[in-house]
């Protein structure tokens, strides 16, 4: 075989390459690209979004998240339970043996924050108030929220007992509501209130001297005591130092 023949045979097989390579090179182009598409996404991402199709408790990079943990002690509902750790505090409940409030000391309560130099709160001692002086209260009944008979209850407690009693002596300055002197107490006025105060002493020691002698002694002082008390709100005349402020 000669060179020319041997050039010739040189030509026919770069030919035959060159076709072969350009036939196959598109082929390669195509297969090539979905697979460089699909080796640049994640295989486990779904969606677009790089974080989705993932677990809700896990963050992307597969740390786990907070969120569900610090909710452990929700409550099934949806609704804000307690907190794991904590206690709640009780709530204390009111006692059952609470003994409601007598609404003539609420009533005397009022006079008092209202009128404090004529109505003292306890230990000062009381002060004889002006004949009338109920009247002086029906003007100011609205502003203490209070009704006619509910101050008339109210003044015949405050003029009832051995500290209103002993206030009433021979010449003492009576007293309206703003303190200011109203007249003064008279000899008749002053016998009568040293006379409650000798029979309230006589029943007291009478009642203990009956503790002393009966066990079964107090419920009959009771008994006395209440009945003694009933019979000197029905003796005018034995009432008239105490009432006598509430009249006219």
């Amino acid at each position: 075989m000669g060179f020319e023949q041997l050039a010739e045979l040189k030509k026919q097989l770069a030919a035959a390459r060159a076709a072969a390579e350009s036939a196959g090179k598109p082929d390669r182009q195509s297969a090539a690209r979905p697979a460089s598409k699909s080796a640049g996404k994640p295989a486990s991402n779904p969606g677009s979004h790089p974080d989705r199709g993932a677990n809700p408790g896990t963050k992307p990079g597969g740390r786990p998240g907070a969120k569900p943990a610090a909710n452990a002690g929700a409550r099934p509902d949806g609704k804000p339970g307690a907190r794991a750790g904590r206690s709640q505090p009780a709530r204390h409940a009111a006692p059952a043996d609470a003994k409601p409030v007598d609404p003539v000391v609420r009533s005397i309560g009022r006079l008092q924050k209202r009128f404090p130099v004529a109505f003292p709160k306890n230990p000062a001692p009381k002060l004889p108030l002006k004949i009338g002086v109920f009247e002086d209260l029906v003007v100011h009944a609205k502003e203490l929220s209070l009704s006619e008979a509910e101050l008339r209850d109210a003044i015949k407690t405050w003029c009832r007992g051995g500290r209103y009693w002993k206030s009433l002596v021979e010449g003492a300055a009576r007293v309206d509501l703003a303190g200011v002197e109203a007249g003064k107490v008279t000899a008749q006025e002053a016998a009568g209130a040293q006379r409650l105060l000798a029979h309230r002493a006589a029943k007291g020691a009478q009642k203990a001297a009956e503790a002393t002698a009966s066990p079964d002694a107090p419920a009959a002082a009771a008994s006395t005591d209440a009945q003694a008390q009933t019979s000197a709100q029905d003796d005018p005349q034995a009432t008239a130092p105490a009432s006598a402020p509430s009249q006219a």
